[in-house]
Protein backbone atom coordinates (compact mmCIF):
# COMPACT_ATOMS: atom_id res chain seq x y z
CA UNK A 1 0.00 0.00 0.00
CA UNK A 2 1.31 3.44 -0.94
CA UNK A 3 2.61 5.69 1.83
CA UNK A 4 0.57 8.86 1.28
CA UNK A 5 1.29 10.66 4.57
CA UNK A 6 4.64 9.60 6.02
CA UNK A 7 7.00 10.78 3.22
CA UNK A 8 5.42 14.28 3.01
CA UNK A 9 5.62 14.61 6.81
CA UNK A 10 9.33 13.69 6.72
CA UNK A 11 9.88 16.17 3.92
CA UNK A 12 8.06 18.90 5.84
CA UNK A 13 10.10 18.20 8.99
CA UNK A 14 13.34 18.26 7.02
CA UNK A 15 12.30 21.55 5.42
CA UNK A 16 11.47 23.03 8.83
CA UNK A 17 14.83 22.01 10.22
CA UNK A 18 16.56 23.67 7.26
CA UNK A 19 14.51 26.83 7.75
CA UNK A 20 15.49 26.89 11.44
CA UNK A 21 19.11 26.24 10.44
CA UNK A 22 19.32 23.19 12.69
CA UNK A 23 22.73 21.74 11.94
CA UNK A 24 22.22 17.98 11.77
CA UNK A 25 25.27 15.74 12.03
CA UNK A 26 24.44 12.07 11.37
CA UNK A 27 26.99 9.27 11.26
CA UNK A 28 26.50 5.51 11.01
CA UNK A 29 23.30 5.58 8.98
CA UNK A 30 24.71 2.80 6.79
CA UNK A 31 24.05 0.50 9.76
CA UNK A 32 20.31 0.70 9.18
CA UNK A 33 19.34 -2.24 6.94
CA UNK A 34 17.81 -1.44 3.56
CA UNK A 35 15.36 -4.29 3.92
CA UNK A 36 13.99 -6.56 6.61
CA UNK A 37 12.80 -5.97 10.14
CA UNK A 38 14.81 -4.29 12.90
CA UNK A 39 14.26 -2.59 16.24
CA UNK A 40 15.70 0.92 16.31
CA UNK A 41 16.55 1.84 19.90
CA UNK A 42 17.33 5.41 20.99
CA UNK A 43 17.89 7.47 24.11
CA UNK A 44 15.10 9.94 24.91
CA UNK A 45 15.87 13.56 25.82
CA UNK A 46 13.24 15.64 24.00
CA UNK A 47 9.77 15.71 22.50
CA UNK A 48 11.09 15.75 18.92
CA UNK A 49 13.29 12.68 19.30
CA UNK A 50 11.04 10.46 17.20
CA UNK A 51 11.41 12.83 14.24
CA UNK A 52 15.20 12.94 14.47
CA UNK A 53 15.50 9.21 15.08
CA UNK A 54 13.33 8.62 12.03
CA UNK A 55 15.64 10.77 9.93
CA UNK A 56 18.49 8.33 10.54
CA UNK A 57 16.63 5.79 8.37
CA UNK A 58 16.14 8.21 5.49
CA UNK A 59 19.46 7.43 3.73
CA UNK A 60 18.44 3.75 3.67
CA UNK A 61 15.03 4.75 2.25
CA UNK A 62 13.26 3.20 5.24
CA UNK A 63 10.34 4.37 7.33
CA UNK A 64 10.30 3.79 11.10
CA UNK A 65 7.08 2.86 12.91
CA UNK A 66 7.36 4.21 16.45
CA UNK A 67 5.72 2.88 19.58
CA UNK A 68 4.25 5.91 21.38
CA UNK A 69 1.92 6.49 24.30
CA UNK A 70 -1.73 6.28 23.31
CA UNK A 71 -2.52 9.84 24.46
CA UNK A 72 -0.62 11.12 21.39
CA UNK A 73 -3.07 9.18 19.21
CA UNK A 74 -6.06 10.76 20.98
CA UNK A 75 -4.94 14.31 20.13
CA UNK A 76 -7.06 15.90 17.41
CA UNK A 77 -4.02 16.97 15.36
CA UNK A 78 -1.32 14.40 16.05
CA UNK A 79 -3.71 11.44 16.31
CA UNK A 80 -4.77 11.23 12.64
CA UNK A 81 -1.16 11.79 11.53
CA UNK A 82 0.22 9.09 13.83
CA UNK A 83 -2.37 6.57 12.64
CA UNK A 84 -1.80 7.46 8.97
CA UNK A 85 1.95 6.92 9.45
CA UNK A 86 1.19 3.50 11.00
CA UNK A 87 2.83 4.21 14.32
CA UNK A 88 1.77 1.98 17.22
CA UNK A 89 -0.19 3.29 20.25
CA UNK A 90 0.89 1.93 23.63
CA UNK A 91 -1.46 1.73 26.59
CA UNK A 92 0.93 1.38 29.51
CA UNK A 93 -1.69 -0.48 31.55
CA UNK A 94 -2.49 -2.91 28.73
CA UNK A 95 0.60 -3.11 26.56
CA UNK A 96 0.20 -6.62 25.16
CA UNK A 97 -1.81 -5.46 22.14
CA UNK A 98 0.88 -2.95 21.14
CA UNK A 99 3.57 -5.60 21.64
CA UNK A 100 1.80 -8.05 19.34
CA UNK A 101 1.20 -5.33 16.74
CA UNK A 102 4.91 -4.44 16.80
CA UNK A 103 5.88 -8.12 16.46
CA UNK A 104 3.64 -8.50 13.41
CA UNK A 105 5.21 -5.40 11.84
CA UNK A 106 8.74 -6.67 12.50
CA UNK A 107 7.95 -10.05 10.98
CA UNK A 108 6.57 -8.32 7.89
CA UNK A 109 9.89 -6.49 7.43
CA UNK A 110 9.19 -3.15 9.15
CA UNK A 111 11.55 -1.13 11.36
CA UNK A 112 10.08 -0.42 14.79
CA UNK A 113 11.36 2.54 16.81
CA UNK A 114 11.53 2.21 20.59
CA UNK A 115 12.62 4.49 23.43
CA UNK A 116 13.42 1.88 26.12
CA UNK A 117 13.74 4.51 28.85
CA UNK A 118 9.95 4.96 28.34
CA UNK A 119 10.00 8.65 29.33
CA UNK A 120 12.22 11.66 28.69
CA UNK A 121 15.34 11.75 30.83
CA UNK A 122 15.37 15.15 32.53
CA UNK A 123 18.97 14.63 33.64
CA UNK A 124 19.89 14.01 29.96
CA UNK A 125 21.72 10.88 31.08
CA UNK A 126 20.63 7.34 30.27
CA UNK A 127 17.97 5.91 32.54
CA UNK A 128 17.53 2.16 32.96
CA UNK A 129 16.20 0.35 29.89
CA UNK A 130 13.03 -1.71 29.85
CA UNK A 131 13.48 -5.11 28.21
CA UNK A 132 10.63 -4.88 25.69
CA UNK A 133 12.82 -3.87 22.74
CA UNK A 134 15.14 -6.83 23.26
CA UNK A 135 12.29 -9.29 23.76
CA UNK A 136 10.63 -8.10 20.53
CA UNK A 137 13.87 -8.50 18.59
CA UNK A 138 14.38 -11.98 20.04
CA UNK A 139 10.85 -13.14 19.27
CA UNK A 140 10.79 -11.66 15.76
CA UNK A 141 14.33 -12.79 14.94
CA UNK A 142 15.54 -9.31 13.95
CA UNK A 143 18.56 -7.17 14.97
CA UNK A 144 18.65 -4.24 17.35
CA UNK A 145 20.03 -0.96 15.99
CA UNK A 146 21.34 1.36 18.75
CA UNK A 147 21.02 5.13 18.24
CA UNK A 148 22.09 8.13 20.32
CA UNK A 149 20.78 11.69 19.97
CA UNK A 150 22.30 14.83 21.41
CA UNK A 151 21.09 18.42 21.19
CA UNK A 152 17.38 17.71 20.69
CA UNK A 153 16.74 18.68 24.31
CA UNK A 154 17.66 22.26 23.43
CA UNK A 155 14.74 22.46 21.01
CA UNK A 156 11.95 21.10 23.19
CA UNK A 157 12.09 18.98 26.30
CA UNK A 158 10.15 18.28 29.45
CA UNK A 159 9.88 21.22 31.82
CA UNK A 160 11.34 23.76 29.39
CA UNK A 161 9.72 26.07 26.80
CA UNK A 162 10.30 24.95 23.23
CA UNK A 163 12.83 26.90 21.18
CA UNK A 164 11.90 26.72 17.51
CA UNK A 165 13.41 30.03 16.55
CA UNK A 166 16.12 30.29 13.93
CA UNK A 167 18.72 29.70 16.62
CA UNK A 168 21.25 27.51 14.74
CA UNK A 169 21.05 24.71 17.32
CA UNK A 170 23.12 21.67 16.31
CA UNK A 171 21.79 18.12 16.66
CA UNK A 172 24.22 15.20 16.63
CA UNK A 173 23.14 11.61 15.94
CA UNK A 174 25.12 8.42 15.97
CA UNK A 175 23.89 5.03 14.72
CA UNK A 176 25.69 1.91 15.89
CA UNK A 177 26.25 -1.44 14.23
CA UNK A 178 23.39 -3.96 14.40
CA UNK A 179 23.29 -6.04 17.54
CA UNK A 180 21.98 -9.58 17.29
CA UNK A 181 19.39 -10.75 19.82
CA UNK A 182 19.57 -14.57 20.01
CA UNK A 183 16.38 -16.10 21.36
CA UNK A 184 18.32 -18.38 23.72
CA UNK A 185 20.04 -15.53 25.59
CA UNK A 186 18.68 -13.88 28.74
CA UNK A 187 16.79 -10.72 27.81
CA UNK A 188 18.04 -8.86 30.88
CA UNK A 189 21.69 -9.40 29.97
CA UNK A 190 21.06 -8.34 26.36
CA UNK A 191 19.23 -5.24 27.58
CA UNK A 192 22.21 -4.25 29.72
CA UNK A 193 24.52 -4.77 26.74
CA UNK A 194 22.22 -2.71 24.53
CA UNK A 195 22.24 0.12 27.07
CA UNK A 196 26.04 0.01 27.11
CA UNK A 197 26.09 0.32 23.31
CA UNK A 198 23.75 3.32 23.40
CA UNK A 199 25.89 4.89 26.14
CA UNK A 200 29.01 4.51 23.98
CA UNK A 201 27.23 6.23 21.09
CA UNK A 202 25.94 8.96 23.39
CA UNK A 203 29.46 9.61 24.68
CA UNK A 204 30.66 9.87 21.06
CA UNK A 205 27.82 12.25 20.13
CA UNK A 206 28.59 14.47 23.12
CA UNK A 207 32.30 14.58 22.27
CA UNK A 208 31.48 15.56 18.68
CA UNK A 209 28.89 18.16 19.65
CA UNK A 210 30.09 21.55 18.32
CA UNK A 211 28.38 23.86 20.84
CA UNK A 212 29.02 24.72 24.46
CA UNK A 213 26.91 26.68 26.95
CA UNK A 214 27.44 30.44 26.82
CA UNK A 215 27.26 30.71 30.59
CA UNK A 216 25.71 29.23 33.73
CA UNK A 217 22.17 30.20 32.72
CA UNK A 218 22.62 28.51 29.34
CA UNK A 219 24.05 25.30 30.78
CA UNK A 220 20.66 23.79 31.72
CA UNK A 221 20.90 21.33 28.79
CA UNK A 222 24.26 19.92 29.85
CA UNK A 223 24.35 17.03 32.38
CA UNK A 224 25.88 17.71 35.76
CA UNK A 225 28.74 15.24 35.18
CA UNK A 226 29.76 17.30 32.12
CA UNK A 227 29.73 20.55 34.09
CA UNK A 228 26.15 21.63 33.31
CA UNK A 229 23.28 22.57 35.59
CA UNK A 230 20.82 19.87 34.57
CA UNK A 231 19.54 17.94 37.60
CA UNK A 232 21.21 14.64 38.37
CA UNK A 233 19.22 11.42 38.00
CA UNK A 234 18.98 11.23 41.80
CA UNK A 235 17.63 14.78 42.00
CA UNK A 236 15.03 13.99 39.34
CA UNK A 237 13.89 10.92 41.31
CA UNK A 238 13.64 12.94 44.51
CA UNK A 239 11.53 15.59 42.76
CA UNK A 240 9.22 12.91 41.35
CA UNK A 241 8.79 11.37 44.81
CA UNK A 242 7.86 14.76 46.27
CA UNK A 243 5.17 15.16 43.59
CA UNK A 244 3.75 11.67 44.18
Amino acid sequence: MAELVYPPVIGAAHGLFKALDIRIDMKGTENIPRKGGAVLVSNHIGYLDFIFTGLTARPSKRLVRFMAKDSVFRHKVSGPLMRAMKHIPVDRDQGEGAYQQALAALRSGEIIGVFPEATISQSFTLKSFKSGAVRMAQEAGVPLIPVALWGTQRLWTKGRPKDLRRSHIPVTMRVGEPMEAPADQFAGALTRRLRERVQELLDAAQRAYPAKPKGAEDSWWLPAHLGGTAPTAAEVREAELRKA
